[in-house]
Parts: structure tokens; sequence; C-alpha cells
């Protein structure tokens, strides 16, 4: 397999980003909010992973004083269990304790059970639970936390 780029999303990413977020997610944000995230909010930090040139992978997070809130991670179909979202996830952790954030949190679904072990891991664990978080089948998320000493 060809090496893979893990590096900071840029605005031209926002149409990469959108097609995997269509791919795997039942309520994908929108290219325009995608677009904002890249360009306009301050407080979105977004990571991209790329083979061969082509975007295959990402993650966005809230900077939020020494908080971290991670809003999404995806993986294209076709390049899942290649350790792609880890190496994405674990970039995003060691770049963001490297500024300042010490905590971090994400909303995962319960059923998604690769994820939950992935986050798990990583260092994650459940402190939460939002009842019928999700909209499209009002399934529950955990909340889960990772803090550092």
């Amino acid at each position: 397999m060809a090496d893979m780029v893990i590096r900071q999303a840029v605005a031209d990413d926002a149409a990469a980003i959108h097609e995997i977020e269509r791919l795997c997610f039942p309520d994908p944000w929108s290219r325009e909010a995608l677009q904002f995230e890249l360009t306009e909010n301050p407080r979105a930090f977004y990571i991209v992973a790329e083979l061969e040139k082509q975007v295959v992978g990402y993650a966005g997070l809230w900077w939020i004083c020494d908080e971290g809130h991670i809003t999404n991670v995806a993986v294209r179909p076709g390049f899942r269990n290649r350790r792609i979202g880890e190496g994405i996830v674990e970039v995003l952790l060691d770049f963001t304790l490297s500024q300042g954030i010490k905590h971090h949190t994400l909303e995962v679904r319960r059923s998604n059970e690769p994820a939950i072990r992935l986050y798990e891991k990583l260092g994650f664990r459940a402190e939460g639970l939002r009842r019928g978080y999700y909209l499209n089948n009002g399934e529950d998320a955990i909340i889960m936390w990772r803090h550092e000493k």
C-alpha cells in the first residue's frame, strides 16, 4: 500500500470531505456547512488522510478552551480496516495535545462497535449517554471522553 499522508484540511478539500460524509452517514453535513468549517469557523480544525493523492478519510474537531469536541471521523468505504481511522484520530489527538487541549470528547452511535473499540483503544471512556441523539433513527449516542493527566 502506498504511504498515507495525514495533513490539515484546506478549503479545496470540502468536496472530497462532503463525498465521504454522504457515503458514510445517513444525515451528512452539507457541503456548505463543511466549507464554513474549513474557511470561517475559528474553532474548527480538520485533517484529512490521503492515499495516492485521494482523500480517503477525515476528522474534525471544535476547539473550545482546553477541550476538543471531535465532530466527525470517517473513512471512505473500500479503504476501511487499514488503520486509516486510527491514524487520523492519533494525529488529531497528538497535534491538539501539543496545542494545549487536555480533554477530548465525542459522541458515537451505541451500535457502532468498531468505532467504540477504536476510541477505547485510544484512551476514550464512556461517561454518558444522549438518548435519541441521532435524528434519522432515534438511536442513542454514547458520550466518550479522554482526559490527559
